[in-house]
């Protein structure tokens, strides 16, 4: 069975389902005085209101209820509960709500009229039924003909349908009423670059980096715009100054999307950020993330290394974990994946990641034993009954296979057409004799990826086996093979799956012998797999795993004594640390002046006060270049702001001396100076040995 690491996509398709109303009963108060129109100050609806301000919607509705027993005339009070009835998804009853509110609410109240078209506007949209969604919004601008927030959201209406002249000209009437306001040019920069006017929409973004040079967005979009005319030094210019302002996700979908050919140019851009900000582990990721997704692991480990030595962060070193996964070598992805857990213990992704090694190196139980552990800790992650149940499957157990595929759709309804699912669940719908269930999933999945370009993702030439179509299975195989070169071993496995699920076991042990040869490394894995049942018994199939994992525990040995004779040794420090109040303090020196640590295993980064940051300013041992972002965190009187990441040059304790640890300034000016795992990370295992109020640090030096 092919057995590609998995992209975590649920965090992603779950976020698509997400919507936000900007013009919500109440949230327009701040601007209008509603008790002018009669709004009631009756017991029962100041309560609903109160909780629905405080998004406590459930209180809020048992209140409003009461009110509108008592007052069902009340049209506030049915606008409450038709936002809340929104929230819920409940469409039909918000709708209803949303007419009961208008009909008792006078119209003189134009504000609350507004606010409920666009309310219902936003209902039809998730109706799918754009002509009502539009006529709300022209009745909303009707009623409010000044509200540029109005014109915007009929200006994304008229995007979404492809109507960019009607589009065009509500985002110049934003312009209009507020020519200083990016939105507008947004609007009609993104209707521009929709329409492929490349240079029209650069234009565009171009004035609104000359008015808002600080908004990322205008940066991120003409980067875009750029890459699509292949100008890859303009692009990646202006992407790396989106990412640089606010952390733009756009920027960051752009570069990891750059094609091939703008690698040399994105990679040098991206190394002269490191020269000039060398502190910024941004750039680090960015090299290190565009390389594993583009098949150069070892680019990418490299990178993350590089990063990790200079702000260490989990975040690596699952990175690191997920490309030694991708190479095949389970046993390093295991230690990285465990050292991460040592930084952050409860990281599902760290955890989850655990799981799919430990399956890799055939460890089932064990892999089972974490997912049981993530069920209990995020009940209703529909991810993670997706790997259970692909545990399940590995350990033959179908039935509870099935119950948590059917678990990840009853979560997340659009997992029933996603490709793994329908194979997987298909499979065990077969291995438990529901052949008709399972021809379903097989030919449900030939048609999702009907219109899709075979890739070594793709899942059809297994549906096809499943279907019993031994020469389409074949033939979409090789097609595969021949064009898909980004994980040769992975297909050459998957080759020797198809033939070995038909039956025609010489071909499947060739090529399972050309897999292992290419460095699919997984002998554990490849012993339990079902797909692998028809050459179980062969001698030449248990000699070549035999072999496999030999050469795979010799690799492991070998690097195992090179890590622990050769270049390192193993010592442990002691390190004392006191108690007051029950809070562990261990001395340290920052920059030359002398402090105390809060140590804090469960911190995930170095703290420290504003007080603290500003005196360290005002006595030259932070200096201005240490503020890490540059002079915007600081205030008209030079203080250093909440959230500024400040660069500390040297931090020793213990006899421990780290190089550029960052540090996060909190607002609360009696905030202890804390040590986090950001900087525990760095020096290995630590013990606390209470009794003898000593910290134990065990770690590896070179000789």
């Amino acid at each position: 069975m092919n057995k590609k690491i998995k992209i975590n996509l649920f965090p992603i398709l779950l976020a698509c389902l997400s919507f936000i109303v900007a013009f919500v009963p109440f949230r327009v108060q701040a601007k209008s005085d509603f008790s002018k129109y009669g709004e009631p100050t009756s017991y029962n609806y100041t309560r609903g209101k109160e909780a629905f301000q405080n998004n406590q919607y459930d209180e809020a509705y048992e209140w409003i209820r009461k009110e509108l027993a008592e007052n069902p005339k009340n049209g506030y009070a049915y606008g409450i509960l038709a936002y809340i009835f929104f929230t819920k998804e409940e469409m039909g009853r918000a709708l209803s709500a949303l007419d009961s509110s208008m009909k008792f609410v006078t119209s003189k109240n134009k504000d609350w009229h507004s606010a409920m078209l666009v309310t219902r506007s936003e209902i039809q949209k998730q109706l799918g039924d754009t002509l009502k969604a539009l006529e709300d919004m022209d009745k909303a601008i009707k009623i409010n003909p000044d509200e540029k927030d109005l014109y915007e959201r009929r200006g994304d209406i008229l995007f979404e349908i492809g109507d960019y002249d009607r589009s065009d000209a509500d985002y110049q009437k934003m312009i209009d009423l507020d020519p200083g306001d990016t939105m507008g040019y947004m609007g009609m920069g993104r209707n521009a670059k929709t329409q492929k006017q490349w240079d029209k929409a650069i234009d565009i973004f171009s004035y609104v980096i000359k008015i808002s040079p600080s908004y990322s967005s205008g940066y991120s979009f003409r980067g875009e715009a750029y890459a699509e005319q292949k100008k890859w030094a303009e692009a990646i210019d202006d992407l790396i100054k989106a990412a640089s302002l606010d952390f733009d996700r756009k920027a960051w979908a752009h570069i990891f999307d750059l094609p091939t050919e703008a690698a040399p140019v994105l990679k040098a851009k991206l190394k002269i950020q490191m020269t000039k900000d060398p502190t910024n582990t941004d750039w680090h990721y960015f090299i290190a993330r565009y390389s594993e997704l583009h098949g150069d692991y070892d680019e990418a480990i490299e990178y993350y290394e590089k990063g990790h030595a200079v702000d260490p962060n989990p975040v690596f070193l699952e990175n690191i974990a997920n490309c030694y996964n991708h190479k095949h070598q389970p046993f390093k992805a295991l230690d990285y994946a465990d050292r991460g857990l040592m930084m952050s213990p409860g990281d599902l992704n760290l955890l989850n990641l655990k799981s799919n090694i430990l399956s890799n190196l055939g460890k089932f139980e064990e892999s089972l034993a974490i997912m049981d552990q993530l069920v209990a800790m995020d009940p209703e992650n529909p991810e993670i009954y997706f790997d259970r149940a692909e545990v399940c499957l590995n350990l033959k157990r179908f039935k509870e296979g099935i119950e948590n595929y059917d678990t990840v759709v009853m979560l997340f309804p659009k997992f029933e057409s996603f490709p793994r699912l329908l194979m997987r669940r298909g499979d065990a719908y077969r291995f438990t004799g529901q052949n008709d269930k399972a021809r379903a999933d097989y030919q449900r999945l030939i048609e999702v990826e009907k219109d899709s370009v075979l890739t070594s993702d793709s899942w059809t030439p297994f549906a096809y086996s499943g279907l019993g179509n031994a020469e389409k299975a074949i033939e979409t195989m090789k097609f595969i093979l021949d064009n898909d070169t980004t994980d040769r071993a992975g297909n050459l496995y998957n080759m020797a799956c198809i033939y070995a699920r038909l039956d025609r076991k010489e071909e499947a042990l060739r090529y399972l012998k050309e897999a292992i040869d290419a460095g699919y490394n997984t002998p554990w894995f490849i012993q339990s797999d079902y797909d692998m049942d028809s050459l179980r018994d062969m001698p030449e199939f248990q000699n070549m795993l035999k072999e496999a994992k030999e050469a795979l525990e010799n690799l492991r040995n070998s690097s195992e004594e090179d890590q622990e004779t050769i270049d390192y040794i193993t010592e442990t420090v002691e390190v004392p640390f006191t108690k007051e109040s029950g809070v562990t303090k261990v001395k340290c020196v920052i920059n030359e002046l002398p402090l105390h640590f809060v140590f804090d295993t469960g911190a995930a980064e170095v703290t420290m006060s504003q007080l603290e940051a500003n005196f360290m300013l005002k006595n030259d041992y932070i200096k201005p270049s240490d503020i890490i972002g540059s002079a915007k965190y600081m205030d008209a009187n030079g203080d250093i702001s909440e959230g500024t990441v400040i660069n500390l040059r040297k931090v020793n304790f213990g006899g421990f001396e780290l190089d550029n640890v960052r540090a996060s300034v909190v607002r609360n000016q009696r905030a202890p100076l804390l040590l986090g795992q950001s900087v525990l990370g760095r020096l290995g295992k630590i013990e606390i040995d209470n009794p003898s109020q000593k910290l134990k640090i065990t770690h590896k030096v070179k000789k």
